[in-house]
Order: structure tokens, then C-alpha cells, then sequence
């Protein structure tokens, strides 16, 4: 955010800035969805309250998703809908965490985790992790630092700030070292739908005792429309609808029928439309970054991001963002915001941006370089 900031104080000064530091989709919303919206708006719709797990016929179609991307309908009942993936992390961690309980989440990761679970009375530890391991914990990690207080992980896959995709063998063995010690798995399952190889596997394909955190903003190009969704297991499911009453009454209900036509067939090819176009994106970003000198070492299969080793050109990624930003013109975010393990010595850059404008960053940053 400091980035972004001082990013947009640039551009009031006239300057051209390109924004590869924003974890949103560049792409406006979907047109159907948009019509959705104007439409139920058109007809003079109700828009007060819906039940507190959100629209009967959302819930159903997001079980129709499951059973086609993973083979195994949920029961709609499990399904809430939230206000964004925060509202679904909030509700999640709200139902589990006692306070002293401790999660184990990766280091590098998304920078909100750790105050989403001291919010909820909970003590984040993290655990350090690189590219030997695809930047994912491992069993053996999960196992070791498992300790009486533990009583589970928060994991994410494809991950925020890697891109990087947990293997089924590694998910499957990390779900069943949890398991074994009766802890729980929360799987952010928010950059689904967008994977540039293997599909992402959710931990529903491999459990139906974990809980799953996902969202409208992402693959579905809703962002600012706050509309996201947990799964939760049967046995949470009548907890979950009392605290998701007490916490937001319910999500959005405009954003819900909106979104009712992300499944629809048109909306579905627009959709990977967009997703062949980040994944040609992905392709230069990876090749010109390769080219400059910058460390990739680990597959960005996933989301929209590319964690680079900038080790080699400055020994701290902050300087080299503020730098790269102020004389360049090029905004990245710094390892810094995504934990302490080489935070010093990687920078993220978001491919959220059209191929001219990443080839011209690229060349930006060749000058800069050089200079």
C-alpha cells in the first residue's frame, strides 16, 4: 500500500507509472455479470436481506462447481457466502480459534493472515519456506513444529506472493499429518481458476473436514464487488450460520445475483479468455525477467504473480521497489510485505497489466539496470 501511494503521488505529478504491484485483475467486470446486476436492478427487485449462508440458488451453483472442477458435489448448506475472502477467513477463524490456539502458515505469505488470526485470539507461527519445496510446507515441517498449543495450518495454493501450486502428493500428505493430529486444515482456495498448467486441487478433493476460503474477486473478475465464500464441514455447519448472522447478517445481495451468471456459458468462455491472456502475460513477464538477470526459481503456475530473487542487484527489496518506482516508473512490491523469511532479497511482480505495458516495464527496468 506504501508503494501504491507513493505510486499514485507520482501520477498526480503527470508521471506515467505501470502497475505491476496491485493483486486485482485489471479486466472490468464480465459484461454478463454487469447485465445481471443492471437487470435485477431494472426490475425493481427486492434488495433486502438474504438468508445469512446467502442466496439458496448461489449456494447450489457453487456445489454444481465443485462437482465439475473436482468431481464431488458439497452440499449447498455448507456453502456461505461472505462479504469478500475476508469476511469468509473472519468467519472461518471465528468458528476454530480459541484464544492461545496457534496455526502454522507459510513465511513468505499473504501479509493479512497473521492479524486475521490475532483478531480471532489465535498466535500465527510461521514457517520458512523457498523454492526447494515450490515455496509449500511440507509434512515434515507441519510435523515438526507441531507443538500442544498447535491446532492447525492456513495454507494457500496457488500461493500469494509465489504463484506457486501444491503438488496433489504434498497436499494429500499435509492434509493427513494434520489429520493425525486431530488439527484442522484452512485452504485459501481464492486464486482457483486461474492456473497456467496442472488445475489447483481444493482440499474438499481430499477432505470434507477441511475448510475452504474463496472468492468472487479473482478468476471471477468481481473485485470491489465483496462477495466471497467458506465451505465449511456438517458438523460446523449450524455454528457457522449463527456466527455468520452475528457477524454480517449476510453478504452482499445485489453482488449475490450478480454473480449468479458468473456460471453461465457465455460468462465461463469470457472467463478463460481472460485466463489465456495471463497466462501469455505470465510468459513474457517470466522470459524478460529471466533475461534481465532475475532469479525464478520456482514455478509460477498459478494466480497472477512472479516472486523474483532481486538479490542480485540490491540487497534490499524495499530500496529496490522505492527505487525501481521513483526512477523508473515501475511499481513491484517488496518481499517485505509477505514476511521476513527472503524478504529482503525477492520482489512480486503482478502481471496485471497488458502485454505493451509489461514489455515497456520490462525495458524500464533494463534502463534502470544499466544505469
Amino acid at each position: 500500500m506504501e508503494i501504491l501511494e507513493r505510486a499514485r503521488r507520482h501520477e498526480a505529478d503527470g508521471r506515467d507509472i505501470i502497475h505491476m504491484e496491485i493483486g486485482e485483475p485489471d479486466f472490468p467486470t464480465p459484461p454478463a455479470i454487469v447485465a445481471a446486476a443492471q437487470h435485477h436492478l431494472a426490475e425493481g427487485c427486492h434488495l433486502g436481506y438474504t438468508p445469512a449462508g446467502g442466496l439458496p440458488a448461489l449456494r447450489q451453483a457453487l456445489s454444481n462447481y465443485y462437482g465439475e472442477r473436482s468431481g464431488r458435489a458439497v452440499d449447498p448448506r455448507r456453502i456461505f457466502l461472505t462479504p469478500g475472502a475476508s469476511g469468509a477467513l473472519s468467519l472461518v477463524l471465528g468458528l476454530l480459534v480459541d484464544p492461545g490456539d496457534e496455526l502454522l502458515l507459510a513465511d513468505p505469505g499473504y501479509p493479512c493472515y497473521p492479524n486475521f488470526i490475532r483478531l480471532a485470539g489465535g498466535s500465527p507461527r510461521t514457517l520458512a519456506v523457498d523454492s526447494r519445496t515450490g515455496f509449500n510446507l511440507t509434512p515434515s515441517q507441519i510435523a515438526a513444529a507441531w507443538t500442544s498449543s498447535t491446532r492447525g495450518i492456513l495454507l494457500a495454493s496457488p500461493s500469494n506472493p509465489t504463484g506457486t501450486v501444491m503438488p496433489r502428493s504434498t497436499f494429500e500428505a499435509v492434509i493427513q499429518t494434520v489429520g493425525d493430529r486431530t488439527g484442522y486444515v484452512i485452504s485459501d482456495e481464492i486464486y482457483h481458476g486461474l492456473e497456467y498448467g496442472e488445475a489447483a486441487l481444493s482440499a474438499l478433493a481430499i477432505s470434507d473436514e477441511a475448510f475452504v476460503i474463496n472468492s468472487f474477486s479473482k478468476y471471477f473478475g468481481m473485485t470491489g464487488w465483496r462477495l466471497g465464500w467458506a465451505v465449511v464441514p456438517e458438523w460446523a455447519v449450524e455454528a457457522a450460520e449463527r456466527l455468520a448472522q452475528n457477524l454480517f447478517i449476510s453478504a452482499p445481495t445485489l453482488s449475490q445475483y450478480a454473480a449468479l451468471a458468473a456460471f453461465s456459458d457465455e460468462n465461463r468462455e469470457e472467463l478463460e479468455r481472460r485466463r489465456l491472456a495471463f497466462s501469455e502475460r505470465r510468459e513474457v513477464l517470466l522470459q524478460g525477467l529471466a533475461g534481465l538477470g532475475f532469479g525464478l526459481s520456482a514455478r509460477a503456475d498459478g494466480a497472477f504473480y512472479v516472486y523474483a530473487d532481486s538479490s542480485g542487484f540490491a540487497p534490499d527489496s524495499e530500496v529496490f521497489a522505492r527505487e525501481l518506482l521513483d526512477q523508473a516508473g515501475v511499481a513491484v512490491t517488496p518481499g517485505t510485505d509477505f514476511g521476513l523469511h527472503g524478504a529482503l532479497s525477492h520482489v512480486r511482480f503482478a502481471y496485471t497489466a497488458s502485454i505493451p505495458r509489461i514489455h515497456l516495464a520490462l525495458e524500464r527496468i533494463r534502463h534502470f539496470l544499466q544505469a
